[in-house]
C-alpha cells in the first residue's frame, strides 16, 4: 500500500478533510463522536500526519530551540536532557544552538535567525545587557533562563543566585570556617552569574561576621575544572590560605579536590568545599561534594509553560518566576555528627 493521505483517511471516516485536520491537529471544536470516527480511521489505515504539511496548514513546525553557551557544560547537557524530555510531552521536538559565551553568538540569537525554523526559543544568554535584548524586535517568542537580569518586555526564569551562595557561604560559616574562599569567577569580563554569586557569597560573609579578604578570591581563566585547579594551585603557592572556599559551579569544585588531593590537604578536615549545579557527577566525587541544586524540571517546566502561551498568543508584559533551589550537604563539607 502506498503513503496514506488524509483524504483516504477522510473517505474512510466518512468526513471532510478539514474535519480530519482539526482532529489530526487537537482543535478542541470536534464532537466526540466525530474524532472517535477519525481516529479509527486513522488507526485503521496507520495513518501518520505530514511534517511539512501540517507546518504549512498551521504556520508552526513543532520545534523548540534551546540556545546557551557551550554543550561541554555539565549543568546545560542536564538542562537539555530535561528541557528535550518535558518538550516531548508537550508534543515539541527540541533544537539545541550553542553560542560559545560570545556576544556575536548571542547577538545571533536576538535577530530572530530562527524565524520559520522554530516556534519559540529558550535562551540563556551570558554577555547580552537586558537593554539588548529589549531593543530586538523578535518574531518567534523567547524566554530567557538565568541569572542575567531580564527586559520588563520578555519572560524569564530563574533561580535565586544571590540567596543560594549566601545560603552555602553561611553554611561554611557554621561549620566554624572563618577564611571562606571564592573559587571559579572569570579573570576577564566576568558572566553576570559570576557576579552575582559573588555578591551572595559576600553577603553570607558579613552576615556570618566576617571580613571580606580580595586575596580569597581565586579567578579562572575559564570555566572548567583544569582552570580552577591551576587557579588554586597558584593560590596555593602564594601561600594563601583557605579553610573553606565557595566554588562557582561544580566543575570549579571538582577542579579544587584535584588540587587539594594534589597537595595532599585533606577535604573537609583543613578545607570544606562547596560546588553548584548538582551535576551527575557531584555525588560521586571523592568526597562527595556538598553543592547547590537547582530545581532543573521545575524551571524548564515553567519557562515551557510561558513560551507555550506566548506560541499561543499572549502578548503581555513579561513574567519573572523564580525556580526553587536547594543545599544539598554531601562529605566535602558535611554538618556536624550532632547536627546530622
Amino acid at each position: 500500500m502506498g503513503k496514506v493521505r488524509l483524504q483516504d483517511v477522510a473517505d474512510l471516516a466518512g468526513v471532510s478533510m478539514k474535519t480530519v485536520s482539526n482532529v489530526v491537529r487537537g482543535f478542541e471544536h470536534v464532537s466526540d463522536d466525530m474524532r472517535s470516527r477519525v481516529q479509527r480511521a486513522i488507526d485503521e489505515l496507520d495513518y501518520r500526519p505530514d511534517a511539512r504539511g501540517r507546518s504549512l496548514a498551521t504556520g508552526r513546525s513543532g520545534m523548540l530551540a534551546l540556545v546557551f553557551a557551550d554543550v561541554r557544560i555539565p549543568y546545560f547537557s542536564e538542562l537539555a536532557h530535561t528541557v528535550s524530555a518535558l518538550a516531548a510531552d508537550r508534543g515539541y521536538r527540541l533544537l539545541l544552538e550553542q553560542t560559545d559565551g560570545t556576544l556575536e553568538g548571542e547577538r545571533a540569537v536576538v535577530s530572530a535567525a530562527e524565524a520559520g525554523i522554530v516556534d519559540g526559543v529558550l535562551f540563556q544568554p551570558s554577555r547580552l545587557t537586558s537593554t539588548e535584548i529589549a531593543r530586538h524586535r523578535r518574531d518567534v517568542p523567547v524566554v530567557l533562563l538565568g541569572e542575567a537580569p531580564a527586559p520588563i518586555s520578555v519572560d524569564h526564569v530563574m533561580i535565586d543566585n544571590v540567596a543560594a551562595a549566601r545560603a552555602a557561604t553561611l553554611h561554611l560559616a557554621a561549620l566554624g570556617r572563618t577564611r571562606i574562599g571564592f573559587l571559579g569567577h572569570e579573570e576577564g569580563g566576568q558572566t553576570y552569574t559570576s557576579k552575582v554569586r559573588l555578591l551572595g557569597y559576600q553577603e553570607g560573609l558579613e552576615e556570618a561576621g566576617l571580613p571580606l579578604d580580595m586575596s580569597l578570591l581565586v579567578a579562572s581563566a575559564a570555566v572548567e575544572s583544569g582552570a580552577a585547579s591551576s587557579a588554586l594551585t597558584q593560590a596555593l603557592d602564594a601561600g594563601i590560605e583557605f579553610d573553606a572556599i565557595v566554588c562557582r559551579d561544580d566543575l570549579a569544585a571538582i577542579g579544587a579536590l584535584r588540587a587539594l588531593a594534589e597537595r595532599g590537604i585533606r577535604v573537609p578536615e583543613e578545607i570544606a568545599i562547596t560546588g553548584w549545579d548538582d551535576v551527575a557527577m557531584a555525588s560521586f566525587t571523592s568526597p562527595s561534594l556538598t553543592t547547590i541544586k537547582p530545581d532543573l524540571t521545575g524551571l524548564a517546566a515553567s519557562a515551557l509553560d510561558m513560551l507555550q502561551e506566548r506560541v499561543d498568543g499572549f502578548d503581555g508584559l513579561g513574567r519573572h518566576r523564580l525556580a526553587e533551589w536547594s543545599l544539598i550537604v554531601r562529605e566535602s563539607a558535611p554538618l556536624p555528627s550532632s547536627s546530622r
